[in-house]
């Protein structure tokens, strides 16, 4: 079992950056498919952007391709979300996810999740 643990949201202005981080609290992510789903107040979780673990196969969200970007650093296979020309509509809860045997959009295929990291974003 795998705890993970997201950092890097605030608040900034649209057209901004911000790079989420979701690290696990022990152990790598080096095997696990991950994924970044996000929750605007009031409505349902929604997919954002996925990688296999090795790398080789990423998914986007059409509303965020473009301007998002999943990738994976050294330190434990620390997974990140780069963020960049930020919409209000961007505004919401942000979640990383995890999973050994799961890659792709659904919230059900992933079994780790973390706690979640706000991102607001002003116009």
């Amino acid at each position: 079992q795998v705890q993970l643990v997201e950092s890097g949201g605030g608040l900034v202005q649209a057209g901004g950056s911000l790079r989420l981080s979701c690290a696990p609290s022990a152990r790598t992510l080096r095997y696990y498919h991950m994924g970044w789903f996000r929750q605007a107040s009031g409505k349902d979780r929604e997919f954002v952007a996925a990688m296999t673990w090795s790398g080789d196969s990423t998914n986007y969200a059409d509303s965020v391709k473009g301007r998002f970007t999943i990738s994976r650093g050294y330190v434990k296979n620390t997974v990140y979300l780069q963020m960049d020309s930020l919409k209000p509509e961007d505004t919401a809860v942000y979640y990383c996810a995890g999973s050994l045997n799961y890659y792709g959009d659904r919230l059900s295929g992933y079994d780790y999740w973390g706690q979640g990291t706000q991102v607001t974003v002003s116009s």
